[in-house]
């Protein structure tokens, strides 16, 4: 089953996440760096079967340019300084940033943004504010549960007895008993790291379908699994 990201982030999000998350200097991109966790991303959405948009391979061609340039020996002449190749790229991330940050403040003024988990038990019926995480967190968190595997057995072709479908069924069944689940916990019960896969695309399908939302109380936190609430709140 092919997972189509339309619904998610595009490059230059994915970008901005790698340098954030790492607390990068964007006017002084390591793009080694970048270029090294931007293909590790690729790889894993090709392993999960994503459907990657033909702009992210376009993207990874820039970044594998921009480093072989970045490379080469410079010139000697003072006086004509050259062009860092990172330049245009920081410029679109830039502008990026900026209409991401306007989009962001709109939403959040609509409460599309801020997903609200009503703590049980409570007269007052306080509510607790959690931020929605991106398709790069659970990629990231992925990669973490998977990170001892070797890679032989990682790119192993996925056996019928885990089947995404049933996957979805079990996950919607689970959230009748439970508000909220840890990915760590949900991850934690597979027993296998083939499970962990299959586990995992069962989290992006019913994220798709708008029944599920992964939340986080802090930027790059622990994620946590809810069903949504409004569907019509859905992206």
């Amino acid at each position: 089953m092919k997972i189509r990201l339309d619904i998610f982030e595009g490059p230059l999000d994915l970008l901005l996440y790698l340098i954030k998350k790492d607390h990068l200097n964007i006017y002084d991109i390591p793009i080694s760096t970048v270029v090294g966790q931007y293909l590790q991303f690729l790889e894993l959405m090709k392993f999960l079967d994503i459907n990657i948009a033909s702009e992210y391979m376009v993207m990874a061609a820039t970044l594998i340019n921009i480093k072989s340039k970045t490379l080469l020996p410079k010139e000697q002449a003072p006086e004509a300084p050259e062009e860092d190749p990172r330049e245009e790229l920081v410029k679109k991330l830039l502008e990026y940033e900026k209409f991401k940050e306007a989009a962001q403040f709109l939403k959040e003024k609509e409460k599309e943004r801020l997903k609200y988990v009503t703590r049980s038990g409570s007269d007052n019926q306080e509510k607790e504010v959690f931020l929605e995480a991106s398709i790069f967190d659970l990629i990231s968190a992925f990669k973490g549960a998977l990170k001892d595997v070797p890679r032989d057995i990682f790119f192993e072709i996925i056996k019928d007895e885990f089947t995404v479908e049933q996957k979805i069924h079990d996950l919607l069944h689970l959230f009748l008993v439970k508000e909220t689940v840890s990915l760590d916990e949900l991850f934690s019960s597979a027993k296998s790291k083939l499970e962990v896969v299959v586990i995992f695309l069962a989290i992006l399908e019913l994220i798709r379908l708008c029944e599920i939302v992964a939340i986080q109380k802090v930027l790059f936190g622990q994620i946590s699994i809810a069903r949504r609430q409004n569907v019509l709140t859905c992206p």
